[in-house]
């Protein structure tokens, strides 16, 4: 079934604890980008390099990474509503206080706060909207990753925009959206119901002793690294002001939120989940190395179709690590997110790390083998990647009919 039809009739018709749980999760993602466009400005602002402005992606993706194993132990103790609060609470207050910062020490610092809370929050946002949205699971699901598409498109914008002024505007900005987004769910949303079974903080690293689980954690693992290249090293490379990085950054997102919700589901249903993630990983790795070595207008143009293969990869990638193993969905989500995250704050600070020991073109060079890497991964576990009860030829893993994403 193709998921834009499943639940079409529906995903309009929400009660208001959806529409406030999936405008928070706009602003929540919004954040992952909204410092892109204006990593130039505030290195200029602090006084500070390329690589040290860079730690506020690898402060932020760190802390994710770790919370991770955290996020499935607080929320089946305190519930989904409350979880939630807690999750919007660190970031107005981190996100906040990111705008005060007087040194890239505190902005790193600060950053580190603000990830804890959106790993709290965004981990748990898909399960409360599945719960409390009518029409089932799938108008649920395409709600939630349409939230997902919207904010990360519109992250780079509003942080242009507001950039444009000052630096230090985007982080308040933030800080109020949240803010807004707190209130809502405060008084549209009923508390879910806790799960049957606590969860463990160990139990995320259980499941990863699943090699098929494994697996789709270290290719994403690798996939990581030259995403969050291209997302944290290429403002400094296209050095341009932040409304025209901000465009760039937004048409990046837009291609990105189209092909994770529209074009991916169809070639997964067409060609098979594998051969469309080793395809797209291994164009996204002669797109980067066309965005180090190309022209400035070719950089441009890569970046922005970048998010094309990018949208695609977090579709199949979602999709292999919530349905190859027997583990409960929340926890084989934490497990993989728990190892895909650590490139995540890698990236940020390898790739200028790499540059001043190297050139500017070899970051590129070591994102592509990166992609290709996640590539291999994916054809030699090729089996173990796939449920046992199935076949490799082409398949859509699906709940109630729809293809279950969420990144």
């Amino acid at each position: 079934m193709d998921p834009l039809d499943a639940g079409a009739g529906s995903i309009l018709r929400q009660p208001k604890a959806v529409w406030a749980t999936a405008g928070a999760s706009v602003v929540a993602f919004m954040g992952i980008g909204l410092v892109d466009p204006i990593l130039p400005s505030i290195a200029q602002g602090l006084h500070a390099t390329p690589s040290q402005v860079s730690l506020l992606f690898t402060s932020y993706f760190l802390i994710t990474a770790v919370a991770m194993l955290l996020t499935g132990f607080v929320s089946s103790r305190i519930g989904g509503k409350k979880t939630l609060l807690l999750g919007l609470a660190f970031v107005i207050v981190f996100a906040g206080l990111a705008g005060t910062s007087d040194t890239v020490g505190q902005l790193v610092g600060f950053r580190a706060g603000w990830g804890l809370g959106n790993a709290l929050f965004v981990s748990t946002a898909l399960a409360v909207i599945v719960g409390a949205a009518a029409g089932g699971s799938a108008a649920a699901i395409l709600l939630y990753e349409s939230a997902l598409g919207l904010g990360m498109a519109c992250g780079p914008l509003l942080g242009a925009v507001l950039g444009n002024i000052s630096w230090r505007y985007p982080f308040f900005g933030t800080a109020t959206l949240m803010a807004i987004g707190f209130l809502c769910i405060t008084v549209f949303l009923k508390e879910q119901p806790k799960p049957a079974r606590k969860t463990s903080i160990l139990d995320p690293l259980k499941a990863l002793g699943h090699g098929g689980l494994a697996s789709a954690a270290v290719s994403a693992f690798f996939y990581n690294y030259t995403f969050f290249t291209v997302l944290a090293f290429t403002p400094f490379v296209l050095n341009m002001t932040p409304y025209r990085s901000g465009a760039v950054f937004f048409a990046w997102g837009v291609l990105l939120a189209v092909f994770s919700v529209v074009v991916a589901p169809r070639m997964q249903e067409r060609f098979g989940s594998l051969k469309v993630l080793g395809g797209s990983l291994v164009l996204l790795a002669a797109d980067v190395l066309v965005l180090g070595y190309g022209s400035h207008t070719a950089a441009i143009v890569c970046t922005i179709l970048s998010g094309a293969f990018i949208g695609v990869n977090n579709t199949v990638y979602t999709e292999l690590a919530l349905g190859v193993s027997d583990a409960p969905r929340p926890v084989a989500s934490a497990g993989y997110n728990f190892v895909r995250w650590f490139a995540a704050a890698a990236a940020p600070y390898f790739a200028p790390k790499i540059e001043e020991w190297t050139d500017i073109h070899i970051p590129f060079v070591v994102a592509a083998v990166t992609a290709l890497l996640g590539a291999v991964v994916v054809a030699v576990r090729r089996r173990s990647l796939v449920h046992e009860a199935e076949e490799l030829a082409p398949r859509h893993a699906t709940e109630d009919g729809v293809t279950v994403f969420a990144d």
